[in-house]
This record gives C-alpha cells, sequence and structure tokens, in this order.
C-alpha cells in the first residue's frame, strides 16, 4: 500500500488542472491530443516567404530577395515577366508575395 501512498502523494503535488485530467480519463485524452496538436501546429514552417528559384538574370539581391537590374521601376522593367499588375503574369511569380503592399 506504500506504492500507492506514494503515487497520492505525488498526485497532490501537483497542479489541480493536472489532478483533474488525471481524474477524468476522456477530458485527459482530449486535453492530451490539444496540446499535442498546439505544439505541432507551433513547429509547422511558419514563413510567409515563398519558395521560388529566381531566374539566372535576377542577380541583384535587396531585402534577401533576387532582382534582375531596372526594380526601382518595375511597372516598366518587370511587367514583361510579372504581368502589368505585378501578380504573377506569364512567370507564375506575384511581386507582392514577397513585397506585399509595396508595390
Amino acid at each position: 500500500m506504500l506504492y500507492g501512498s506514494r503515487i497520492k502523494e505525488t498526485v497532490m503535488k501537483m497542479p489541480f488542472w493536472i489532478q483533474r485530467i488525471m481524474k477524468d480519463h476522456t477530458a485527459g485524452i482530449i486535453a492530451m491530443l490539444s496540446l499535442l496538436f498546439v505544439l505541432l501546429m507551433a513547429c509547422e514552417k511558419n514563413d510567409d516567404t515563398p519558395d521560388y528559384n529566381p531566374p539566372a538574370d535576377h542577380t541583384i539581391s535587396k531585402d534577401g530577395f533576387m532582382h534582375r537590374s531596372g526594380l526601382d521601376d518595375p511597372l516598366s522593367n518587370c511587367v514583361a515577366c510579372h504581368g502589368a499588375d505585378l501578380q504573377g503574369g506569364n512567370s507564375g511569380v506575384s511581386c507582392y508575395e514577397c513585397h506585399g503592399k509595396k508595390w
């Protein structure tokens, strides 16, 4: 019986919410699965930066992204590939993916 009393003492030292989970197995399972889900979501890649492989002529790095010469005037120099609205055009890559509302 000594073993059982040690367990009870250990449980009594735990915070109330853990004691409650341990008493009610259904709530415990749901709580543990919820916690696991939250932890997995926290570990998910949380990077809004798209993965891309710029063409070879994009040799100028600005803010960590490769650009082609003429990047300071995108409406004149980038529309051939990225479209008149810079939303992707025939390249399929929108300038807004990296630059947001800056354009």
